[in-house]
């Protein structure tokens, strides 16, 4: 449909579709890790990995997939700051999804500074805390 077609639909209270070959964004609800006993195994039966911006901490799943969390404290700033800080965590992990080992729960906990640092350096030193796929 051509964008006269999509404002005519939508006058008339129509619903369009716009189909996409694109890859969904975000991290689906099967890899987040999602209920609070499931953070709290997690922080008790986990180890705990820690670097200049992130303390990560890491528990074995028993699944076919690794699971993600985060815990952005409001002390790292307004809603705005926090939120950006979400984005960026997000974004690392959809793009660098296939390199992390499955079978993980994992829960990070950024700190303040990641909000402004450099996306490669925040990337790299992220991927360096989580289990990674052994490469052949």
């Amino acid at each position: 449909m051509d964008g006269k077609s999509l404002r005519n639909a939508a006058k008339k209270d129509a619903t369009v579709s716009r189909e996409s070959d694109a890859p969904p964004l975000g991290l689906p609800r099967e890899c987040r890790v999602v209920r609070r006993a499931e953070y709290d195994a997690v922080y008790r039966e986990g180890r705990r990995r820690s670097s200049r911006e992130f303390t990560i901490f890491v528990r074995p799943n028993g699944l076919d997939l690794s699971r993600f969390g985060w815990s952005i404290k409001k002390a790292l700033g307004g809603a705005v700051r926090r939120n950006r800080i979400r984005r960026r965590l997000r974004e690392i992990l959809r793009l660098h999804r296939q390199e992390i080992a499955p079978g993980w729960d994992i829960v990070i906990h950024p700190r303040s500074s990641a909000a402004t640092a450099d996306f490669s350096a925040l990337t790299r030193e992220l991927l360096q805390l989580i289990p990674r796929v052994p490469t052949p």
